[in-house]
């Protein structure tokens, strides 16, 4: 990974962000909530992957049809984030492999 990559990268993911300021308040505090949550046990391809830019898809798409984020994903944010990565390989999945093999 060059110097490149890695200023390609930052404009990504500012892009990104700004995509998820434009959101409407209530869909900004659910993305937090979710983006938190999917760092800490999500995917191993996460950084890589097209998860995130597919939740501000989503929520995109939400909020120009007028629905509420709770009303467009259920009450229960974990479950939909939990979801999303249901069958892919977690850093939680690995750290128990980890400590089967210890």
């Amino acid at each position: 990974m060059g110097i490149q990559d890695i200023i390609e990268g930052k404009k990504q993911w500012r892009a990104h962000m700004a995509r998820v300021k434009a959101l409407p308040p209530d869909y900004r505090i659910v993305y937090g909530e979710m983006q938190k949550y999917l760092f800490k046990v999500g995917p191993v391809d996460l950084p890589d992957g097209t998860l995130l830019p597919g939740i501000v898809d989503f929520f995109e798409e939400g909020a120009a049809s007028g629905k509420g984020v709770i009303e467009l994903i259920g009450p229960d944010v974990a479950a939909f984030a939990d979801s999303l990565i249901d069958g892919t390989p977690t850093y939680a999945d690995e750290y128990q492999e980890s400590l089967k093999k210890k």
